[in-house]
This record gives C-alpha cells, structure tokens and sequence, in this order.
C-alpha cells in the first residue's frame, strides 16, 4: 500500500467521524437515547484511531540510527495495535456499560423525537462516503484477492483498519437506527438498551480482529509465497549460484523487507567473482521485488551433510524470525 492512498482514506474517514460525533452528541443531549450516546463515543473513538494512524505514519519515516538500524517501519503496526485497543475498550466496552445501565433503567426518548433519527439517517451518509473512499484505494492494491484475504495478508495496516472501522460503523449506526426506532415506535427504552448492546459487541469483535492481525505483524511476517518464489527465481536466474541453501525474509515495515539467503557457489569460483556474482544477484531481486531494500547473501560451498544436519531451515521459504546472517 502506498502511503499516500493510506492516508487519502484516513483523513477522509477522520473528517466525517468527526463531524458525525458532534452531531450524535448533540443528538443525545437533546434526546437521551443511549445509542445515541454510544454511537458518539464510538465516533470519538474512531476519529482517535486515525488520529494515531496518521501519527504512526509519519513517526515511521525517521531514519534509520545506531540503536534502531532497519528503522521505525514498524512504528505502524504499534499504532495499529493502539487502535484495537482503543477501539475494544473506549468504544465496545463503554457502549455495553451504557446497554446495561438502560436495560436496568429502561427510558422512552419523549423529546426531540426526530433528532436521533435524522441524525442517524446523515451519519451513515458519511459513513458510506469514507467507506466508499476506503473500497477505492484499497482496489488499487487489492487485485483479485478477497477482501478476507486482503485485510489478513496485507502488510500496510492503515487501509484494513479504516476498512473495518468503517464497516463497523455503517454496520453500528443500523443497529442504532434499530434501536431508537423501535423505541420511538413501541415507547419502551428496552430496545434503546438492546441497541446499544448490539453495537458494544460488534465494536469488541472488531477489535479482537483488528488485534489478531496486528500482533501476527509485530511478532514478524515473512513475505507472502508469491513473493518467496520471485525472489528464488531472481537468484537462481544468473550464473555463479548453484542453489540456495536455505533462506528467510522478514518485513521490517509495510514497505521494507529484509532477505537473508545463504547461496550455494562453484568451488572454482575466485572471491572477486563470488562478489560479483553476489551484486548481480542483489540488483536482480531488487528488480523482482522492489520492497526488497535490505538483502544479506551468504556465498557458501554446498555440502549435502552439512545443510541436512546444520541448515534445518532449508526447506522453509519464509520465517517471521530473525535469520542468522553469520
């Protein structure tokens, strides 16, 4: 994902949820209703979230230093884990505190009855405004791929965050919209409760989605399979290198990606042909896979019993761990 596709969807979605929060919170000071209430926190909530996002995009552009050599790539997928946390306790856990106080003190809305329905009606207006912007640039990354496979295997969280916020938030507003009118119909504040009880449950799923993902990117992903085997192909594809010996790749941000390879060479070969053959083999993974920026290559002699016994990695493409470069 391109920085700046992530950011056009984030600012997008943080200009409509802050407007729609002020117009919820206006609507429950005039009306009461709970899911009016929790519909506005979960809209602070999520404006909170892209607020975080946009600062974890730009935190991760500093330099690499001494102490943190590969860089702050993964200064993104923090502030992504942030989110989720953001997102389950200030948004899912308030709105079920607020479900269980209105189910045990149930109350009708008596006042301002059209507010929270209008309100509702130009929140998800917005709503389908960010979540269309969102769909748009994700298309442009997305391919042919699902949109299930999209938010698990992507690298850039920004895009699949704001994809889910925003579901969750068009998904939220139905459920308000449920609530309230239901209550205005029948006059019983029960449904207002159930309501937002709904959207406290759906915001914690969210959450627990959103939290899943991030930490399988903290831990450490290693490129996709598809990624795997053009980097295979690009070394094996000039002369000088027998065959690899084993390899790993780890992401060290949604841009960056670290390839260690040890790579079988002739045994005739002189070391200033070995370094030779070794830049070419960078330059050639650098064309397969641009994001390919850091690349150790280890020249070594092939010997069957020593990568059986010692290189036990051999048969895996990708790791989410360290490689050893020695």
């Amino acid at each position: 994902m391109s920085a700046g596709g992530g950011t056009k969807a984030i600012i997008a979605a943080l200009g409509a949820n802050l407007g729609i929060a002020l117009t919820k919170f206006i609507a429950w000071g005039l009306s009461g209703s709970s899911s009016m209430l929790a519909e506005a926190i979960h809209s602070v909530a999520d404006s909170g979230n892209q607020a975080l996002l946009l600062i974890g995009g730009k935190r991760a552009t500093r330099a690499a230093t001494p102490q943190h050599p590969f860089g702050y790539g993964r200064e993104r997928y923090i502030y992504a884990f942030i989110v989720s946390i953001v997102l389950f306790s200030v948004g899912g856990l308030f709105a079920l505190y607020e479900a269980y106080h209105k189910l045990q003190h149930p109350e009708g809305i008596h006042s301002w009855q059209w507010v929270p329905v209008t309100v509702l009606l130009i929140a998800i207006g917005l709503e389908s405004y960010s979540f269309r912007t969102a769909i748009s640039e994700s298309n442009h990354i997305r391919g042919t791929t699902s949109w299930v496979d999209f938010v698990r295997r992507a690298k850039a969280p920004e895009l699949p965050v704001v994809l889910l916020e925003d579901a969750g938030a068009l998904v939220g507003l139905v459920f308000a919209l449920f609530g309230v009118g239901l209550t205005l119909i029948t006059g019983n504040g029960v449904w207002d409760g159930i309501g937002t009880a709904m959207i406290g449950l759906l915001l914690v799923a969210i959450a627990v989605v959103l939290a899943i993902e991030t930490k399988s990117l903290l831990l450490g992903e290693g490129a996709d399979p598809e990624d795997v085997t053009r980097i295979e192909q690009a070394i094996l594809a000039g002369p000088g290198i027998d065959r690899i010996i084993h390899m790993k790749t780890l992401y060290l941000g949604p841009e960056e990606l670290l390839v260690a390879a040890k790579i079988g060479v002739p045994r005739t070969d002189q070391a200033d042909e070995v370094a030779r053959h070794i830049d070419e083999t960078e330059a050639r993974i650098r064309a397969a896979l641009p994001i390919a920026r850091v690349i150790y290559l280890e020249p070594d002699i092939y010997r069957p019993g020593k990568a059986d016994a010692g290189d036990t990695a051999a048969a895996a493409p990708a790791g989410p761990v360290p490689p050893a470069l020695a």
